[in-house]
């Protein structure tokens, strides 16, 4: 960490802050607003930490937003993204040498294929400088953030969580939040499709505790290893190797059986009790919504080591755009080699950050045969990670960059029919609060492989339009129409609901003449001018099964919060929102530094 703090200084991505700021919501606060500025801003490293509550001050600093830019991503790796995704792609189709030169360049590449394998040390590491054990345990020593005012508790966000099969053969690396609810004991908010969940599973069923050592900080690549989607089974610190060239050095732990890297800046150790769960959350998460508290595992600390000058790094959930926008690219761009396996004719993909990456995925592909992307479809929703994507577009070769979101939906608007929409049901992120029930539900695959002829609605001013359909639907309060210039324009309806938003849509299907796509969002805490948001909002509130309505060439979008109106029965979580006490307070001792403007386009 302390190389990474100096490389950070040397390229002028660092802002050190001195002022004494609470580890309760005035860090993530600030922060949560920096990775929002132009190019991700900077990198944030907090010298004078403290515990207002315990009045306490931390001897360690908080190091955040690490990976929030493209630039320090790159920064970080020690290489461009792109040279890694080549190299995968090149180890992917390797063929048998045809002559001297190229057997002297694959013995070569082979050689250095050695490195890629952690290598397990003999003795202590750094990181087992300063040890905890016993009485001395104590969780509040480190300075674990509580993010937002509803949280259920501090939560550790930038763990690395090393796990392993009940008989040893397999090992994980993941992250999960982990929340502090004492001194000792450490939630596991590992879900159920995730790796450490088989490995607990094992563990359950032969009626042992689980092994678990946490590590934080380190060369920040363990961290990022630690989000990469490998299949199940396969080492996640390889991705280290192959990136850095060097192997992982590792140390076991003092009381498990797991192996951490030795540089990390501190190690937590445990066992969990299967048998013992404990309710978890709520937590603020990088959906923009609450989670709910449900029951997870637990762990009982039985050590915490650290180096002896050591750096806290952490990081911050809420709405978009956040660190994660940035880390997911870089994610993105390395596994597209290994995804081409899967779906060989696709040729780009994208995950716009603010459907919170799960929620939208845009894929161009070479289509060769009819029911082609519907074929792609199903591959999305059938491997790895890819699988909790709930919404899914495909466009051809033709189409404009993914990235240029203006170019790119206008063109699939000017080839859309309610006839390219493909509904249906599958698995969904345990984070997900919009379908009738958790894990699953609906899914929607849009086909704008081949255009289709449609005629353009008939145009009308905003304003006459809305008398239109409040004449129609009282709930309707204001509405404001997108991309009139293509076949299918985009009508944004706000109401104050007072009966289900189908209903709604019926009562409009009368003036199909001037309408194609019709969106409704709920009034309060939505801006229809905002599109960035109305993403956000709107891909995370629907179910596809329950939300989408058509009538001839109109589709109806139901993106409003779902209550006893719309049968649904699950408890609906609330946003994501800055405490106004504590920004208040920030502005008035001058280190609030972020101007309302975007305060009001992200909905802080």
């Amino acid at each position: 960490m302390k190389k990474t703090i100096e490389l950070l200084k040397t390229h002028n991505e660092l802002i050190i802050i001195d002022d004494a700021l609470d580890i309760y919501l005035e860090i993530p606060h600030i922060a949560y607003v920096e990775v929002k500025k132009k190019d991700g801003g900077k990198a944030l490293l907090f010298t004078n930490v403290v515990d207002k509550k315990n009045n306490k001050k931390f001897d360690e600093p908080v190091l955040m937003n690490l990976f929030g830019s493209y630039r320090r991503c790159e920064l970080l790796f020690g290489r461009t993204i792109e040279s890694v995704a080549d190299e995968i792609n090149g180890l992917l189709h390797m063929k048998p040498p045809s002559g001297f030169a190229e057997k002297i360049s694959m013995a070569s590449q082979l050689f250095s294929m050695k490195n890629i394998f952690p290598k397990r040390l003999s003795g202590k590491g750094e990181c087992q400088t300063v040890q905890y054990l016993g009485d001395d345990i104590d969780l509040y020593k480190l300075p674990v953030l509580t993010t937002w005012e509803q949280d259920g508790g501090p939560f550790i966000t930038m763990g690395q969580v090393y796990t392993q099969s009940l008989d040893g053969d397999m090992v994980n690396l993941g992250m999960y939040r982990l929340q502090v609810y004492d001194k000792n004991h450490l939630g596991m908010h590992w879900q159920i499709h995730k790796d450490s969940s088989h490995f607990f599973d094992q563990y359950q069923k032969a009626g042992k505790k689980m092994p678990v050592s946490i590590a934080i900080g380190g060369n920040p690549l363990y961290t990022w290893c630690a989000t990469a989607p490998l299949p199940y089974g396969v080492n996640e610190l390889l991705m280290y190797g192959l990136i850095t060239k060097t192997p992982a050095k590792l140390v076991k732990s003092l009381t498990t059986p797991l192996y951490i890297p030795e540089d990390v800046d501190y190690v937590i150790e445990g066992w969990v009790d299967t048998n013992d769960l404990k309710v978890e959350g709520p937590f603020g998460d990088h959906t923009g919504y609450y989670t709910l508290a449900e029951q997870y595992p637990a762990m009982q600390v039985s050590a915490i080591t650290t180096k002896k000058e050591k750096v806290f790094l952490a990081t911050v959930v809420g709405k978009p755009p956040l660190e994660d926008k940035y880390m997911g690219w870089a994610t993105g761009k390395i596994f597209f080699p290994l995804l081409k396996t899967t779906v060989p004719d696709l040729i780009d993909y994208h995950m716009p950050e603010n459907a919170g990456f799960h929620n939208l995925i845009i894929g161009k592909m070479k289509t060769l045969y009819k029911g082609h992307a519907k074929q792609f479809m199903h591959a999305f929703w059938g491997v790895g990670q890819m699988s909790f994507v709930k919404h899914a577009v495909f466009v051809d070769e033709k189409a404009p960059s993914l990235d240029n979101y203006e170019s790119l939906t206008m063109y699939i608007l000017n080839r859309f029919t309610p006839k390219c929409m493909f509904i249906t049901e599958g698995i969904l992120d345990a984070l997900d609060h919009s379908s009738p029930e958790t894990l699953v539900g609906g899914k929607l695959g849009i086909d704008v492989t081949s255009a289709h002829v449609v005629e353009a609605p008939e145009f009308i001013h905003d304003s006459e339009l809305l008398q239109k359909i409040q004449n129609l639907v009282p709930d309707v309060v204001a509405l404001h129409q997108y991309m009139t210039m293509t076949k299918n324009p985009i009508t944004v309806i706000s109401v104050n609901k007072t009966q289900s938003c189908k209903i709604s849509f019926q009562a409009i299907e009368s003036l199909s003449n001037y309408m194609r796509i019709v969106v409704f969002i709920d009034e309060a805490k939505n801006d229809i001018f905002n599109p960035y948001m109305l993403v956000w909002r709107v891909t995370n509130n629907i179910d596809a099964l329950r939300d989408i309505y058509t009538k001839d060439l109109m589709v109806g979008i139901d993106g409003t919060n779902k209550n006893k109106l719309d049968n649904f029965t699950r408890e609906w979580p609330g946003d994501v929102e800055c405490t106004r006490s504590v920004i208040d307070s920030l502005k008035e001792r001058n280190i609030w530094n972020f101007e309302d403007k975007l305060s009001n386009k992200f909905q802080i």
